[in-house]
């Protein structure tokens, strides 16, 4: 049954056998020309290759800006209720309050500079920004008439705008 098939088919193998011979020859010469003819275009282009990969991972090592990754942060929406220490209640004047325009947050922020606390701090606890602090600090100024913190908080006692 198989030299049936090969008589058979006799010359169709024959004609795919030579096509496949010729086609491995084309080959031979297209390596041949490229390859040989041009060893050197492709020993420069190889040369070339090899350092500029490297080149190009080194640059973006050596200039990449330094990233600091920070965890998403969970802001919880807190209650802040004051107490008062010691034997006498403070007594806060609210019509003074309001004759100088400040709002309830000002206000806060001018309780928390009275303590002693520094602006970043105060953004902090009151879970605002910085820039939210110096806002309020500046308004504070302006409505209080004074220039500095320690200004703004003596005035704000004697007006009995904080305890």
């Amino acid at each position: 049954m198989g030299t049936k098939f090969f008589f058979k088919y006799k010359h169709l193998i024959v004609y795919g056998f030579s096509l496949a011979v010729l086609l491995l020859l084309l080959q031979f010469l297209e390596y041949r020309l490229i390859i040989i003819s041009h060893s050197f275009e492709l020993y420069i282009t190889a040369i070339a290759i090899l350092f500029t990969v490297p080149g190009i991972w080194l640059a973006r090592k050596l200039t990449r800006p330094k990233i600091i990754t920070q965890l998403d942060t969970v802001v919880e929406e807190k209650e802040i209720i004051k107490t008062v220490t010691g034997n006498a209640p403070i007594s806060i004047d609210v019509s003074a309050i309001e004759k100088l325009g400040l709002s309830s947050r000002a206000v806060e922020v001018l309780q928390l500079m009275a303590e002693g606390w520094s602006n970043a701090e105060i953004a902090e606890r009151l879970f605002i920004s910085l820039n939210t602090v110096k806002t309020h600090s500046a308004r504070l100024f302006e409505n209080l008439d004074v220039k500095r913190r320690t200004q703004a908080v003596e005035k704000a006692k004697r007006m009995n705008l904080i305890g």
